[in-house]
């Protein structure tokens, strides 16, 4: 005579010994928020190592409620109540404590304003490791001063540069190391319209620019693996016939001016070379190059490859309506995570996951181009 009532019991989600128990802060609309393909994946059993239990999500649990999104958001709660029993805050300060023994993780999707803040609130909240989207801050002394919070606190800060984790990326580098004397180029494409509409909403709404936004995972990967740093670099070469900057009204009809795309080589003082091109008009793969010493092309590995579209295609029906970059980048969204979280819950080493310097080697790189940039192309 029990059954009736234990059956709408919900079970709170609780981590295993070898799991991290991971607060997502920053949900976002389904199908549109980075923060809510994270949730999916998790939900999923898709990072084995990390366990989702709380969602933090100050806006559609708030004002935003009503508004574009926040039906399609209470739906989605209310299923993973039900279905997951994970618990739902409108701020990290309700997140209750974390028990003895639990390894807590939070991930932090958010707007990148808001980092500093929130970083300070998971480290109150209990939070040994801190997953962090890109770039990160909106500046370098921000994210220094991010650094030294987290490491008084010893707290571990891991960066969600997901191209680092790229099997284009990899498959370039560990060909490139094969051939003395050959070059590596990443190269970034968008999918935006090139006119004058699509372009100055894109410059609008990532005012930040494009080396500080688009083409930061280029800068990452610079810093990550081929010593780049703005104390090592010897020389940029701007491909000017490439490269073009343009003045554009957004839709609040403030002017914006950033590029729309860029090819550069950058040579450091420590004798390596490597070339970034980025273009917001480009289509939809982007891809790592690898030439030798005349320029004459040896390897490339695309993103999306076969294997890849196989994926997006079973995605798309699983998912349909969603950000299509969602799908495209999957398995690497779901490589970082899982190497985070067992950082996190275990302490193992989170191979080739960029670090908080990384993040501030690749802001500093982005803040050093842009007016060098700027200026030899105006």
């Amino acid at each position: 005579f029990f059954s009736v009532r234990l059956s709408t019991t919900i079970i709170m989600a609780t981590p295993s010994t070898e799991q991290a128990e991971v607060i997502l802060v920053g949900c976002g609309a389904p199908l549109r928020g980075m923060g809510w393909y994270h949730a999916v994946q998790m939900l999923g059993g898709e990072c084995p190592s990390a366990k989702l239990c709380h969602i933090v999500e100050p806006w559609f649990l708030g004002g935003g409620a009503a508004g574009p999104g926040g039906p399609e958001f209470t739906a989605f709660k209310e299923k993973t109540i039900e279905d997951h029993g994970v618990q739902f805050h409108k701020s990290l300060a309700d997140v209750p404590a974390v028990a003895a023994g639990v390894k807590r993780l939070a991930l932090i999707s958010g707007r990148t304003m808001d980092n500093p803040k929130l970083l300070g609130d998971s480290i109150a909240a209990g939070c040994t490791v801190i997953y962090l989207e890109k770039p990160g801050a909106p500046t370098v002394a921000e994210l220094k001063s991010m650094k030294k919070q987290a490491a008084d606190a010893n707290v571990t800060i891991s960066m969600g540069y997901n191209k680092n984790v790229c099997k284009y990326v990899r498959n370039a580098r560990e060909f490139a190391a094969t051939k003395d004397g050959s070059h590596v180029t990443y190269v970034s494409n968008n999918t935006y319209e090139n006119n004058a509409a699509s372009l100055g909403e894109c410059f609008e709404r990532n005012a930040e620019g494009m080396l500080k936004n688009m083409a930061i995972h280029e800068l990452a990967l610079l810093a990550s693996f081929h010593d780049v740093t703005v104390d090592n670099i010897e020389s940029v070469d701007v491909d000017e016939e490439f490269s073009s900057l343009q003045t554009l009204k957004g839709p609040s009809g403030k002017d914006f001016t950033d590029f729309d795309k860029v090819k550069f080589t950058i040579k450091t003082k420590t004798g390596k070379s490597v070339s970034v091109q980025a273009d917001r008009c480009g289509g939809d793969v982007s891809y790592a190059m690898v030439s030798d010493t005349d320029g004459k092309e040896l390897f490339r590995h695309s993103m999306p490859d076969e294997d890849d579209e196989a994926n997006v295609s079973v995605l798309e029906a699983k998912y349909p309506g969603a950000m299509p970059y969602f799908f495209s980048q999957d398995p690497d969204y779901t490589t970082v995570k899982e190497r985070v979280a067992k950082l996190c819950a275990s302490g193992d080493e989170a191979k080739d996951i960029a670090t908080i310097d990384i993040a501030i080697n690749a802001l500093e790189v982005g803040e050093y181009l842009t007016p060098l940039m700027t200026k030899m192309l105006s």
